[in-house]
């Protein structure tokens, strides 16, 4: 059955970059500040898996965070324009999502926190991002376009779905389809199994321990971007590491896939797939033969961790 959305919203909406790039600023310090809140309070797990958000039906989730023996959830909800903070007892506090500063957004999601009895503290300097503010001191980012923030969550509600799909053909280790605040991507990344060389690190305000201890084992990691200064579009992108020789010039279809220089990562715009006459078919595509490329040249032992 296919569900019928309300008038004038759309399964695969538009999403280009110029317009929204503000708010995607914007939103992207938002999340880090959520994220955060995150990584302090939960247990380290491998390759980072324990900060992350997660899609849902509404927008971006935490999942519940531990504090004691008691937990919180904080939910981008980007239906109704709200990040909701749900204790494991007592009232949902909101936060309202609409043109105000970083240290604005900031300061109340703390104060919101402290009034359901969660007194948490983060490092403000955000991740991953060159010459940063921090979060608790930034003023000048305060966009948000609400539309473009919802066809946003809409864009990556197809992308989780379907990774979700290309996630069940393999048997082997594999990540969660989960959305890293720090890159500001949805990812899923399958394991060989072998160890990897040491990452060289330098991701501007990561640790190069984190990055190396994220890429200890071989992997082919594929996923959804919304686009930034090294390249202005959304796309689909995919990417293997270490690198095995030939991949950059392998064979990855549909057509329209190509291989970015400047990122080490073959991408296939988000348009040509909204576009398509099944924008399922053409990303399974993307994201199948982009894996086998990396697979076979890494002589990846594919009958032990393939589902057939």
């Amino acid at each position: 059955m296919t569900a019928v959305l309300p008038p004038g919203t759309d399964h695969w909406p538009a999403l280009p970059y110029e317009p929204w790039k503000d708010t995607l600023a914007t939103l992207h310090l938002w999340t880090q500040i959520v994220g955060k809140i995150r990584l302090v309070r939960t247990p380290w797990t491998n390759h980072s898996w324990h900060v992350p958000l997660y899609v849902t039906s509404r927008g971006l989730t935490t999942s519940p965070i531990p504090y004691g023996e008691r937990t919180v959830t904080l939910e981008f909800d980007f239906l109704e324009h709200w990040l909701r903070i749900e204790p494991d007892a007592g009232p949902v506090e909101t936060v309202a999502l609409m043109p105000r500063s970083v240290a604005d957004f900031y300061e109340e999601v703390f104060a919101r926190l402290h009034a359901l009895g969660f007194d948490i503290a983060i490092r403000p300097m955000p991740s991953e991002i060159p010459d940063p503010t921090p979060l608790d001191r930034d003023t000048r980012h305060a966009s948000y376009d609400a539309d473009a923030a919802q066809r946003f969550w809409r864009a990556l509600q197809q992308s989780d779905r379907v990774l979700k799909t290309f996630r069940a053909r393999f048997q082997g280790k594999a990540s969660p389809v989960h959305f890293f605040w720090g890159s500001f991507d949805l990812a899923a990344t399958r394991f060989s199994g072998r160890t990897a060389p040491p990452h060289p690190g330098g991701v501007p305000y990561l640790p190069d321990w984190v990055a190396r201890e994220a890429y200890s084992h071989e992997v082919s990691s594929c996923g959804f971007w919304p686009g930034g200064d090294a390249l202005p579009e959304p796309v689909y992108y995919a990417y293997a590491y270490p690198e095995p020789e030939g991949f950059k010039t392998a064979t990855v279809r549909p057509e329209a896939a190509r291989y970015h220089a400047g990122l080490g990562e073959f991408v296939l715009p988000y348009e040509e797939v909204r576009q398509a006459g099944s924008p399922d078919e053409m990303l399974l595509e993307f994201l199948q033969t982009s894996y086998e490329a990396a697979a076979d040249l890494a002589k990846w032992d594919r009958a032990a961790l393939e589902r057939r």
